[in-house]
């Protein structure tokens, strides 16, 4: 799913998380929840959603007995730190999924968060919602993957604990997701999407 650049969904100013929660339960559509306000995702297009059920699938593949699991984006991530409530493309924990108050709606401890981009999405995505994500204590790597080039940005906390940036930018490329050891050929992620240089 797609977040526009954050368009409020509702006349009201303010909501609070218990009516932003029970909203969204009973809602057709999603909507993300960001201090009060929230916002509407539209749909994506056929690009995104290739690149996306890709990916989705060979993560589910390879993780498949393993401690580590991915989601797709019809799991709503919740960041404490800052309200934010988000339906990310693609999660990945590892372990038990911790989830907000055990509602098992609601998880909190992501490993790996994965978004794919559109022109609508990736300022977005690089900016304000990277910083949001960023407040997540055992996120690990963010990973954003263009859907109209080959090019995928991996950032990841160091040793130190900060982010680092590596770039993924042929089909050639070998894409490392460190947190789950685990390495994926960038041509399998973009298969059978039209785009320059595929």
């Amino acid at each position: 799913m797609e977040l526009r650049e954050p368009t409020v969904a509702y006349g009201k100013q303010k909501f609070t998380i218990e009516e932003y929660l029970a909203m969204e339960e009973a809602a057709v559509e999603k909507h993300e929840y960001y201090r009060g306000e929230i916002f509407a995702m539209s749909g994506s297009k056929v690009p995104h959603n290739r690149i996306s059920g890709n990916l989705y699938a060979i993560l589910h593949q390879k993780l498949k007995g393993k401690k580590c699991r991915p989601y797709n984006s019809d799991q709503r991530i919740h960041i404490e730190a800052n309200t934010l409530f988000t339906y990310p493309d693609i999660s990945i924990v590892c372990g038990e999924d911790v989830t907000l108050n055990n509602d098992n709606w609601n998880i909190l401890n992501p490993a790996v968060i994965v978004e794919i981009l559109s022109p609508s999405t990736k300022n977005y995505a690089r900016g304000e919602k990277f910083m949001l994500y960023r407040a997540i204590p055992t996120l690990q790597e963010y990973i954003l993957v263009d859907s109209e080039r080959v090019h995928i940005e991996v950032f990841r906390l160091n040793t130190l604990r900060h982010w680092e940036l590596e770039e993924y930018n042929s089909p050639e490329d070998l894409l490392h997701i460190k947190a789950i050891n685990e390495t994926i050929p960038v041509t399998e992620i973009y298969d059978e999407v039209k785009m320059p240089g595929l």
